[in-house]
């Protein structure tokens, strides 16, 4: 662009802009066309002219003269910067200002780690919630010496290396302008002081292992795999930063008798072929101990269900619970004694489907068959 190009359009602006929003867009394009950033033919020459534009734009006095009479009321009609640095000098101290605290790594509250445990539940307990206690290790605040890693009754001594301040800056300056690096000192890692006499407990760490004790109140429906999540129960945070959250991951060890299936509960019913052909009143267990009567109906096919209402798993978000659903399972016996077999065999005959003789092998599965 020649120095006749509108200012406001440089930044990007509108004549109505307040100085915080023509302090943003420079930052934002400063950032962008910078020439140790950028590496384009044209990056350089971009970059002085935001320069110069935010050079005007950012001071009221000029910027007032500029809306009133344009680039001829800035030093006799040349708006400062755009021919070079040499009348811009004070360009560095203007970038310097923007961003010599953004790369600070001065030591900052850190949050501490999280952590994760498994827990093993009965069958029951995740089925009806329980309250257990924790005990785990995680790295804590040493007591002793109150986290500072010094002994206790002594002091942290000034680091020489940064004189307390945490960081050391390095100035730098070019053709550009002065810019400041800004990092962490190593010595003392950010803190601006350092340990003379070491806490014995943590070795002048400031922090140590230990095991920490907890409850925690296993909701009512918990299914496996389900994850609680206790905050501040992890690790202690660094430079006063808050501790990290414990994940309990519960597992739920089977039942002998009964399966999960979502919030039911799912039994299954052993019945011989007299009884689902002819029906029969069974006793169903429930998991809270007792048992309910069902009644089984004359002709009951093999996997027949038959849902309880209200007695499986408590639901874990909301109110009510799942069924009990009674799945028939229907066992066809493998032994038979003679008065049994003349039995069968009568059976068969009479559903038309003769028996033939043991050797052949198939007459328990024609009962089947007939039977469905």
């Amino acid at each position: 662009m020649t120095t006749q190009s509108d200012l406001y359009d440089v930044l990007g602006v509108t004549r109505e802009a307040s100085q915080e929003e023509i302090k943003r867009a420079f930052r934002r394009l400063a950032m962008e066309y910078h020439p140790d950033r950028n590496k384009s033919e044209e990056a350089e020459g971009r970059f002085k002219e935001i320069a110069g534009a935010y050079e005007v734009l950012s001071d009221p006095e000029k910027r007032g003269r500029y809306d009133r009479f344009g680039a001829a009321g800035l030093n006799g009609g040349q708006a400062q910067g755009f021919q070079g640095f040499e009348g811009f000098a004070g360009f560095g101290d203007i970038f310097d200002a923007f961003f010599r605290g953004t790369a600070s790594q001065r030591a900052a509250p850190q949050r501490g780690s999280d952590l994760r445990i498994e827990l093993e539940l009965d069958f029951e307990e995740a089925v009806f919630g329980v309250e257990r206690e924790l005990a785990y290790d995680r790295i804590e605040a040493c007591g002793d010496c109150r986290a500072t890693g010094q002994r206790s009754g002594s002091d942290l001594a000034t680091c020489p290396e940064c004189d307390g301040k945490g960081e050391l800056r390095r100035v730098e300056r070019s053709l550009f302008g002065q810019f400041v690096n800004v990092a962490a000192c190593a010595r003392c890692r950010g803190e601006g002081r350092i340990v003379t006499d070491p806490c014995p407990t943590c070795r002048g760490r400031g922090q140590r292992r230990a095991e920490a004790r907890r409850s925690v109140r296993i909701p009512a429906g918990i299914d496996d795999g389900s994850q609680i999540r206790l905050s501040g129960g992890g690790s202690a945070g660094s430079h006063g930063g808050p501790p990290g959250n414990l994940y309990v991951q519960v597992l739920v060890r089977p039942h002998e008798r009964f399966e999960r299936v979502g919030d039911d509960l799912l039994y299954e019913l052993p019945l011989n072929v007299a009884q689902a052909a002819l029906g029969v009143a069974a006793s169903v267990p429930t998991l809270e101990g007792g048992e309910v009567e069902l009644e089984i109906k004359p002709g009951t096919q093999h996997g027949a269900l038959f849902p309880l209402r209200g007695r499986g798993v408590p639901h874990v978000r909301g109110s009510g619970r799942g069924d009990l659903i009674v799945r028939a399972h229907v066992v066809t016996p493998t032994k038979l004694s003679s008065a049994q077999r003349e039995l069968m065999t009568q059976l068969a005959e009479s559903l038309g489907t003769p028996a033939v003789p043991a050797d052949g092998g198939s007459i328990l599965g024609r009962i089947r068959d007939a039977l469905g």
